[in-house]
């Protein structure tokens, strides 16, 4: 009887693991439910944010606009169309007026340090190629193989130092680097030259043709007589010099007068 009215108790491994899980299955149900209480909280925290936050004052018209056409990142220039100027047309350089022919055009070449006033005729090269030179005393020779005065070049001019008597460049042998040499037009065109060169040469010098050549720039080249003279029995002439007296001149200033009659000055 004793047996049958014993009750049987549960062993202690079963009484425990029964116990284990049953603590384990609380805690789960604690976690659960304060998450879904700070939810709770938090969505209202951010519900009450919304409902208090002052609302923001709207941009006017204007200030919006010039934050787009203004702002300072770099899309402010490159979603912008281009805009490329047009340049200003390059108006083209006034031409130069051009001085008349001096076979067209009286020319009078006045060198006042040797008291030359004299008349300038254009002349050009005999049969030989020999320059052609007055047949007077008082004229000055232009070679029409050499430039125009006052066109860039150099221009060429011969006279007698002698002719039965003094000539026009007898004193020629007294200009000085610095003097100055004018050449006057009929048309009221003026070039002035400043010496730069002045020395004599032997009538027979190969290299002496050579100053009658083209230059690059604007002179004028003088050429008479000079050393001792002697007689070849010429009937014109009767004799020559054993040297020839070479004066260079550079253009310092010029007065040319247009066709349409206004003034253009330079040097």
């Amino acid at each position: 009887m004793m047996e049958d009215a014993e009750v049987r108790r549960p062993r202690g491994d079963e009484t425990g693991s029964g116990t284990r899980v049953t603590r384990i299955r609380r805690r789960v149900s604690l976690a659960l439910a304060g998450m879904a209480l700070l939810g709770i909280v938090f969505s209202a925290g951010l519900l009450s944010y919304e409902v208090m936050r002052p609302a923001e004052p709207e941009a006017p018209a204007s200030v919006a606009v010039n934050v787009g056409r203004w702002r300072g990142d770099p899309g402010a220039v490159y979603d912008r169309t281009p805009i490329t100027p047009t340049p200003s047309p390059t108006p083209p350089p006034t031409p130069r007026p051009v001085p008349p022919a001096l076979e067209t055009i009286p020319y009078q070449m006045t060198i006042d340090r040797i008291g030359v006033n004299a008349p300038v005729v254009a002349k050009g090269m005999d049969a030989n190629r020999v320059p052609i030179v007055p047949l007077n005393s008082y004229q000055v020779a232009w070679y029409s193989f050499s430039a125009q005065p006052g066109t860039g070049g150099n221009a060429v001019f011969a006279g007698h130092v002698t002719w039965s008597g003094r000539a026009v460049f007898y004193s020629l042998d007294l200009l000085a680097l610095g003097d100055v040499i004018r050449l006057d037009a009929g048309n009221g065109d003026q070039f002035t030259y400043t010496v730069t060169e002045a020395y004599t040469v032997a009538e027979d010098d190969p290299e002496a043709p050579k100053v009658m050549g083209p230059t690059s720039n604007d002179v004028i080249t003088i050429i008479t007589c000079d050393g001792e003279f002697y007689y070849t029995g010429d009937p014109v002439s009767r004799g020559s010099y054993t040297g020839r007296r070479i004066v260079r001149a550079e253009l310092t200033s010029r007065n040319v007068v247009a066709a349409i009659g206004a003034d253009a000055s330079g040097g």
